[in-house]
């Protein structure tokens, strides 16, 4: 699978803007065959930034993902929501999505 995280900075003033692309974004990729997840979060520490977390079942299904029109479309809009240049960590990984944390259990 590919995991990827991108930290993503929003402009205050354009903050509306953003959580409205950003829902109607995540539920196309959320969507697509090949995606094993694929969220948004904001930080704890900086109220302008988000995160986003994305599982892909493979590379090819992240080839799939990158040529859809609402990818454009995100691709295209975001140069006037952003403040600062996004920052992304790519993984190529064997493992097939989330596992259980040994170190943790509910009471």
């Amino acid at each position: 699978m590919i995991v990827i995280n991108i930290v993503i900075p929003i402009r205050p003033e354009r903050t509306d803007d953003w959580l409205a692309l950003a829902d109607s974004y995540a539920k196309d990729v959320n969507a697509e065959e090949g995606c094993l997840y694929f969220k948004f979060s904001r930080s704890l520490t900086d109220e302008n930034e988000y995160v986003c977390i994305e599982g892909f079942r493979d590379s090819d299904a992240g080839a799939v993902h990158v040529q859809q029109p609402y990818v454009k479309n995100f691709f295209e809009r975001m140069p006037d929501l952003v403040s600062a240049q996004p920052q992304i960590l790519y993984i190529d990984t064997p493992h097939d999505g989330f596992g259980p944390m040994g170190e943790i259990q509910p009471r």
